[in-house]
């Protein structure tokens, strides 16, 4: 979510304000920190927050994203949630390998895996001086807040609430629509071979469109392009923000991954929640289910939604999280989707 408006002085750096309600956003370009990701810390008309008074830090959230996507596909559900509760603030990250994270001078070196992509944010946080209280990680980010609070000896120095949105503890779901098309696997491959710099973003959608991808696929992919320096951002040339390479070995090391030892013996202080899409393409119910029900971990059905629970149903995906913010929500407050909804769906896994 691009910062607007008039800026203030504060400890915390060069805070600008944010589209809607006083809303404030802090970036990581405006902190003199070197930190290993990307990353915006969306501030409710509450919260004040400066990185060198760890007294004093307003309740914070953490949102991870899918593979493939960046910080700015959570952006209007955070929106969604420091206007609902203004005293919190969001924290958004770039992924490693992903956003701007993936060109940052000090960026994560490699291997790549969900464990080290956790074991960013967990180095992010300390370098703020952050102890977040609720994680939110959708799809592979669900799969990464969960590796940070196993990477946690047996306690949390705090209770933490943990949601997983639509992506389970081991098993990796086959596609991205209901005949399995669009295996986000296949899409990093092609993508992979695709020649760069290339000199439309057309020329892109055409290749992903002709490998049998949907239309949804191809048109949200693009949107990771960028023109090369003294390019034109409508004229090209154009070549990838995120590193294909590194994104590769972050997919497989997600379709290994498994964390139900983290559900069988959980940290003192975990509360961990899953949210089921109702259009889901993975497999819910069955055993994996319930394994996380019968492990003493709640499952929570989302309604006329897709994969993309935070733009399908952003309202009900924000009535289920609403609790955990200390609050019962007031959906009458929402008058009509979040701007921008629609911009965070594609492949986010």
């Amino acid at each position: 979510m691009p910062s607007t408006g008039l800026g203030y002085s504060s400890a915390a750096g060069a805070a600008r304000s944010a589209p809607g309600a006083g809303l404030r956003s802090v970036s990581y370009d405006e902190l003199d920190v070197q930190t290993p990701l990307a990353y915006e810390l969306l501030q409710g008309p509450l919260a004040r927050w400066s990185h060198t008074d760890a007294a004093h830090v307003p309740p914070t959230a953490v949102l991870v994203h899918g593979i493939l996507g960046n910080r700015k596909n959570m952006s209007s559900f955070a929106k969604m949630l420091v206007e609902g509760f203004p005293s919190w603030q969001v924290l958004l990250v770039d992924l490693r390998c992903h956003g701007e994270s993936a060109s940052l001078e000090g960026r994560p070196a490699g291997p790549h895996s969900v464990a080290s992509a956790a074991t960013d944010i967990l180095a992010l946080l300390r370098q703020l001086k952050l102890f977040p209280r609720v994680l939110i990680g959708h799809s592979f980010g669900g799969k990464v807040v969960m590796s940070m609070v196993a990477q946690f000896p047996a306690k949390l120095p705090r209770p933490v609430q943990v949601w997983v949105l639509d992506s389970l503890p081991g098993q990796v779901r086959a596609g991205g629509g209901p005949d399995g098309a669009d295996h986000p696997g296949e899409l990093i491959a092609l993508l992979r071979g695709l020649a760069m710099p290339v000199a439309s973003r057309n020329a892109v959608m055409d290749a992903v469109l002709a490998a049998g991808f949907s239309p949804d696929i191809a048109r949200w992919v693009v949107t990771n392009l960028r023109p090369l320096p003294g390019g034109s951002p409508s004229a090209g040339p154009f070549s990838w923000t995120f590193d294909l390479d590194g994104i590769a070995q972050l997919y497989r090391s997600y379709e290994d991954t498994a964390l139900w030892p983290l559900l069988q013996a959980p940290p003192a202080g975990l509360s961990l929640d899953f949210v089921k899409a109702e259009r889901s393409t993975f497999r819910w119910g069955g055993p994996d289910e319930d394994a996380i029900t019968a492990a003493g971990h709640r499952v929570h059905l989302l309604p006329n939604s897709g994969h993309w629970v935070h733009t399908d149903n952003p309202l009900g995906l924000y009535g289920l999280l609403a609790p955990s913010f200390g609050a019962s929500p007031d959906i009458k407050q929402w008058r009509a989707p979040p701007e921008g909804a629609a911009a965070g769906a594609g492949m986010q896994h």
